[in-house]
């Protein structure tokens, strides 16, 4: 019996990464020989381990056959025969498919280490296009690697649009596509694994609401980028430069939706696309079963980033119903998370990426504001629905003062 450390944790080995997960390989083993050694049985369509003291995933090595549509449509095959090459040629990357011994000695069949110092992302073998969820995967690691220079390489990307073009991302199910990619976006280019997807047509398949963005015009004087797909992934950096979470990330791919559906006479303008958007974002989130709270706020970024651009010459009363819509009495989070996608939208755009936003802290001193005013603040003679009413008048006259103080400074 031979173990070997697998995949990711040999790539991040060779390129000097940190890495946390360690997967394990089993070469000429049984099942039961295993179970003897105190191994506990984990996973339902091949042997698959847990050390009894570390934890960590240890897996027979295994050949598998394509049997059907779509990424679980495999059958797999272990025995004691089956060689460590036979195991790893099975893998989606060359950078991939190396094992290292307990010796530190790498074993590296398909040349993984050459693709490294080339930074290619290379398909290991034909039968990569028998799992579209490597379509993601490489758009993930793109976006992962893109610091480092990797790119695809032309022949893999010419399977990855092959794999686009069957209809078998198709059997990808939301839940697989969802957690890919929240998990490229939070990467800290994010937006090179849209590029890399529609490269391939995958993004007119999986999400066809940010594919319909790209070629459709903005006005320049707004906007010098011009193109609405451009802007979204330049707004998109902006909040991967700023390490922001996944939802403001997701709400920011998605705020301007709407903007796809501007009836064609009337380009460059995108009137009420923010109106527009809530359909297409509402989908895309339904489609892929996005978590509730990411929903929400995308929802509000769409609806709402506009009002947030000019909050400086908002009404007093309009501010209050807009922080009250975004729930600012019970999730001031929100309303952070709010601003910060609406930053990155004012910053996503040619040459304006440092501008200022000073909508940012005049919105976050409105809702200081507003949360500081509070019931037991009120007169002991105020009762009832006047409590109600009492609290949003002050509410209201207390952002009336913020905004004569910005005003006067202006």
């Amino acid at each position: 019996m031979q173990v070997y450390l697998v995949g990711g944790a040999v790539r991040d080995h060779l390129l000097g990464h940190p890495y946390h997960e360690k997967d394990y390989v089993v070469v000429g083993a049984t099942p039961d020989q295993l179970l003897s050694a105190g191994y506990q049985p984990v996973g339902k369509d091949f042997p698959v381990f847990l050390h009894p003291e570390t934890k960590e995933e240890y897996a027979l090595a295994r050949t598998e056959r394509k049997s059907g549509t779509g990424y679980h449509g495999f059958a797999f095959y272990t025995d004691v025969s089956v060689t460590l090459e036979e195991d790893l040629i099975r893998r989606d990357l060359t950078i991939n498919a190396m094992a290292m011994d307990d010796d530190g000695n790498i074993y590296d069949p398909y040349g993984g280490q050459a693709d490294l110092k080339q930074r290619l992302l290379r398909h290991v073998s034909e039968a990569f296009v028998e799992d579209p969820l490597r379509v993601l995967r490489i758009a993930r690691f793109a976006a992962r690697y893109h610091r480092l220079d990797f790119k695809v390489a032309p022949e893999t990307l010419s399977l990855m649009q092959t794999l686009s073009e069957s209809g078998e991302l198709n059997a990808l199910t939301p839940e697989r596509v969802w957690k890919e990619t929240s998990r490229a976006l939070m990467e800290r280019d994010a937006d090179v694994y849209f590029e890399v997807l529609r490269s391939c047509g995958a993004l007119k398949v999986l999400f066809p609401e940010i594919d319909a963005l790209f070629g459709i015009p903005q006005r320049p004087e707004y906007h010098p980028e011009i193109d609405c797909g451009i802007h979204t992934l330049m707004s998109l950096q902006q909040a991967c430069r700023q390490n922001y979470s996944l939802d403001v990330r997701f709400a920011v791919l998605v705020h301007d939706l709407g903007k796809a559906l501007t009836p064609q006479d009337e380009w460059p303008r995108h009137i009420m696309h923010e109106e527009r958007g809530v359909k297409p974002v509402t989908e895309v989130c339904d489609r892929l079963k996005v978590p509730t709270n990411t929903k929400q706020l995308a929802i509000a970024v769409c609806k709402e980033h506009l009002k947030c651009h000019q909050a400086l010459n908002l009404k007093p009363g309009t501010l209050w119903r807009l922080l009250q819509r975004l729930d600012v009495l019970r999730r001031p989070e929100r309303v952070e998370a709010f601003i910060q996608a609406c930053e990155c939208d004012s910053r996503g755009r040619l040459g304006l990426e440092n501008r200022d936003y000073a909508q940012a802290q005049y919105v976050r001193e409105a809702m200081e504001l507003v949360r500081n005013i509070k019931a037991q603040d009120l007169p002991p003679e105020v009762k009832g629905a006047d409590i109600g009413e009492m609290l949003i008048e002050r509410r209201i006259h207390a952002l009336a003062e913020l905004k004569e103080q910005h005003s006067a400074v202006i």
